[in-house]
């Protein structure tokens, strides 16, 4: 006897990352975060690391050929709405993975440039900076933070007149919308920079005073991923996913998961706007 209960057919998301043993970022966050948005969560794994609030230990990446299979398996039989990427590990695996775009181009796809995990340790093997620059083509969105701006535009990105600059060249070099993280700044705003290719917006949102801060940046991409395949437009995407993120990191701000930089809650989208 069936419980009465029936639910809408939920969009699918794709994300391309590595995984987070400790539960916090990655693979993990990513699929926590479609979930309560009501996104059916579909991974394709670049890497295993063993990690935790504390640090990344240990890292196994994976044969671009065996990530290949996990992308082509789910898109054979699976109507992907959204997909981001996260670690993406290796220039093989991204060389792989631009290929692969050419022929079958990803709707709504948001590239997390993840290379340096919260506690710091790099998580991008070798020089991979010209094949990270191949894919923004293929991106409807990049989403660096300053570090990684610095990074992928060669040029020193740390303070808000240097985030414009670098928000014109990743344009240039080939991403239809480009937003640039402010959160290693200093203020009580944390001021993000979006751009198009014809207006520069800033993005406010109150600054959280929080040590639980492990995988915002990977819940922030697919928040936006999970608000695309909903149908929003990208600057709605982002501000809905930035008021998500604010919201989790006010719900947790003394939680205790952790001895280094901390998890935070994830919130169902309903309860994240209720408390606006």
């Amino acid at each position: 006897m069936g419980s009465g209960l029936a639910l809408d057919e939920p969009l699918v998301a794709l994300t391309i990352a590595g995984s987070d043993s400790g539960g916090g970022a990655g693979i993990q966050a990513d699929l926590a975060t479609f979930a309560v948005h009501h996104i059916f969560g579909t991974s394709a794994l670049t890497a295993i690391t063993a990690q935790n609030t504390l640090g990344v230990q240990r890292v196994s990446v994976l044969d671009p050929e065996m990530v290949m299979a996990q992308i082509t398996s789910v898109r054979d039989d699976l109507e992907v709405a959204a997909a981001k990427t996260g670690m993406l590990a290796t220039a093989a695996i991204i060389e792989s993975l631009r290929q692969h775009l050419v022929d079958r181009p990803l709707p709504h796809l948001v590239i997390d440039p993840v290379m340096v995990a919260t506690t710091g340790a790099w998580l991008l093997e070798g020089e991979a900076r010209e094949s990270y620059l191949s894919l923004l083509p293929h991106a409807d969105l990049i989403t660096p933070n300053l570090p990684e701006a610095a990074y992928l535009t060669d040029q020193s990105v740390n303070d808000q007149v240097s985030m414009v600059t670098a928000a014109y060249a990743l344009y240039e070099l080939g991403a239809r919308h480009v937003l640039i993280k402010g959160g290693h700044l200093v203020g009580e705003q944390a001021e993000d920079l979006f751009f198009d290719g014809d207006d520069l917006q800033w993005l406010s949102a109150d600054r959280v005073a929080t040590r639980n801060v492990h995988g915002t940046g990977c819940t922030l991409s697919a928040a936006i991923t999970a608000n695309l395949a909903l149908g929003f437009s990208m600057l709605e995407a982002i501000d809905r996913a930035k008021r998500y993120l604010t919201a989790c990191l006010n719900a947790s701000v003394d939680w205790r998961l952790g001895q280094g930089s901390g998890a935070f809650a994830r919130l169902s989208v309903e309860a994240s706007f209720d408390q606006e």
